[in-house]
């Protein structure tokens, strides 16, 4: 009875990719949910909402906001939470909201709520389509059109984008009877992680409740009934967790040599 569940299986990601490719005729019609809630407690405070933190000037959600918008993808939908009144005000002063390039809307969906809660309340935002997902505070140099392509592909209910980042140690390498025989500066990870950037269809909003943190009940869900592909994304990646990483993301901006800024207009 195996191989004739396998085809069942097959047979119906076919269809759902087919139909996706059908119904997903623009980067322009696909919304993009943004996790805007957080506190930024790691960074040393609690006074200006996370997504407000500054590189090279701006707030680090319009590093996010511009990677989509200089790919076609012009509608958000952001999640609101700690101080998002501040957040919708920064936001509606941006040159491409003041323009009428982005079209925003914005929910609040509470100051405690988990990362899972905040999309279960905007979904009657997204649509009945795909929709994108990701964080406010993590930039790669992504082909977001590619992602997309690849999710219409595979045909399940999301796609989650993975990423092998920098160890923040130097790795020691010792021989069995413990000598060291060298060190490796800060080595990329050999497993990958979650890197945000995710797509998704409305089913999956089905295995999101109003109370559940994203990245556990909800993710382990959707791979569980082998709903959830990963993309893997070999470029850059980085999240501005802690003060030091807003050090970095800043640097890199001020240097020129910032790699998600080849996909962002300015």
């Amino acid at each position: 009875m195996a191989p004739k569940l396998l085809s069942e299986d097959f047979s119906r990601v076919q269809s759902d990719s087919a139909a996706i490719l059908r119904r997903v005729r623009s980067n322009s019609d696909i919304p993009v949910a943004i996790l805007c809630g957080g506190r930024g407690l790691r960074m040393g405070g609690d006074s200006l909402p996370k997504p407000l933190a500054d590189v090279g000037g701006r707030p680090i959600l319009w590093h996010v906001m511009a990677l989509y918008g200089a790919q076609g993808f012009t509608r958000f939908v952001l999640c609101l939470g700690h101080q998002g009144d501040q957040v919708s005000r920064e936001v509606e002063r941006f040159d491409e909201v003041a323009a009428g390039g982005w079209e925003v809307t914005y929910v609040d969906t509470g100051d405690e709520t988990p990362t899972g809660g905040r999309v279960a309340r905007v979904a009657a935002e997204l649509g009945e389509g795909t929709f994108c997902l990701t964080y406010a505070d993590g930039v790669a140099d992504i082909d977001l059109g590619r992602l997309v392509e690849f999710h219409a592909e595979h045909g399940r209910a999301a796609t989650l984008t993975v990423v092998r980042p920098e160890n923040p140690w130097g790795v020691a390498e010792l021989a069995r009877d413990g000598t060291v025989t060298g060190f490796a500066e800060k080595p990329t990870l050999d497993c990958w992680v979650n890197g945000g950037f995710f797509v998704m269809e409305p089913r999956a909003l089905a295995y999101i409740g109003d109370d559940d943190v994203l990245e556990r009940e909800p993710i382990e869900s959707l791979a569980r009934q082998r709903e959830l592909v990963a993309y893997r994304h070999e470029g850059f990646w980085e999240c501005m967790d802690t003060y030091k990483d807003a050090l970095r993301l800043n640097d890199l901006w001020e240097q020129g040599c910032a790699p998600w800024s080849e996909r962002v207009t300015v």
